[in-house]
């Protein structure tokens, strides 16, 4: 069995940013749950979490109106992927239960961590068909917001997009394409395509911007927000893809730019020979310089 752990410093310490910096209650809460994914390793059965009505609370009011919003802003192939999951609405939904629902859709596993892992270890787990998930549930003081991928993140975004064999075939090359990037440099230009389009890609359907990025998706604030980013043009095919990869983001705001493809078919298409083919050779003739 791999470990594909990372386990955070227990007790849980939080910047204080963070909503749940001074309360004792939910740090003592996080480290529960961060305990329990520590000792998780791949192939083990997921272990379940007792979630408190505050949690089932949280979710369901973050799931309920992201609903409306998918209708009004998700491209179509996400809602395929929702409809076919089927994720409850009235209560936080077990990992195990998910992770059995998706692999019977699309083979990917949903396994468990404590908090966030190495970038090549989350990316190198996706070739493997393995999405790495964290388990517990945001600050309930502020609950349409979260500094760092929660259950609702994990699940709301990511896994209704992996219920679609489409999209679950696209994060597959995407891990592919981690394990070719040898060095730190190619991995950061990597990252930044994997984050402006699997993370928060948009695409144009029927004349409209949706979406099928997961961090958009998951984000109730930034999904009603997005449409007023500058709207850079989806890199022609086998073009200019360093312009994503020299674009600079923050995850602690909106994003002020976005890439737009002109059908989601074209993400497929592009998407698919980019990760297929990426390598060092790619990242350098990409780099072209060094990277901002």
């Amino acid at each position: 069995m791999t470990d594909v752990t990372n386990a955070p410093s227990l007790p849980l310490a939080l910047p204080e940013d963070h909503p749940g910096f001074s309360d004792p209650s939910y740090l003592s809460r996080r480290t529960t749950i961060a305990e329990a994914a520590s000792r998780y390793r791949s192939g083990d059965a997921i272990p379940e979490v007792d979630y408190t009505p505050e949690e089932d609370d949280v979710w369901r009011s973050v799931s309920s109106q992201l609903a409306g919003k998918h209708r009004e802003h998700a491209c179509r192939e996400y809602l395929r992927g929702a409809d076919r999951l089927t994720l409850p609405t009235d209560r936080v939904p077990q990992l195990r239960e998910v992770d059995e629902r998706v692999r019977a859709l699309t083979g990917f596993r949903i396994e468990p961590v404590p908090g966030l892992v190495p970038t090549r270890t989350f990316y190198g787990a996706l070739a493997e068909r393995r999405f790495l998930s964290t388990q517990y549930v945001r600050h309930h003081s502020v609950p349409f917001y979260t500094p760092e991928p929660d259950i609702v993140h994990e699940i709301i975004g990511h896994a209704n997009g992996l219920a679609s064999p489409v999209l679950a075939d696209l994060y597959e090359c995407a891990g592919r394409a981690s394990l070719r990037a040898e060095s730190d440099d190619a991995l950061e230009l990597f990252s930044r395509v994997f984050w402006f389009t699997l993370e928060f890609g948009v695409v144009w359907e029927e004349g409209e911007l949706r979406t099928y990025g997961a961090g958009l998706l998951s984000s109730f604030g930034e999904i009603d927000a997005y449409p007023e980013a500058t709207i850079r043009p989806w890199p022609a095919s086998g073009g200019p893809w360093a312009d994503m990869g020299r674009q600079r983001y923050d995850i602690t705001a909106y994003q002020p730019v976005l890439f737009a493809a002109d059908s989601f078919e074209q993400v497929v298409t592009d998407l698919t020979r980019f990760f297929d083919t990426f390598d060092e050779q790619t990242y350098r003739s990409l780099a072209g310089e060094e990277l901002p």
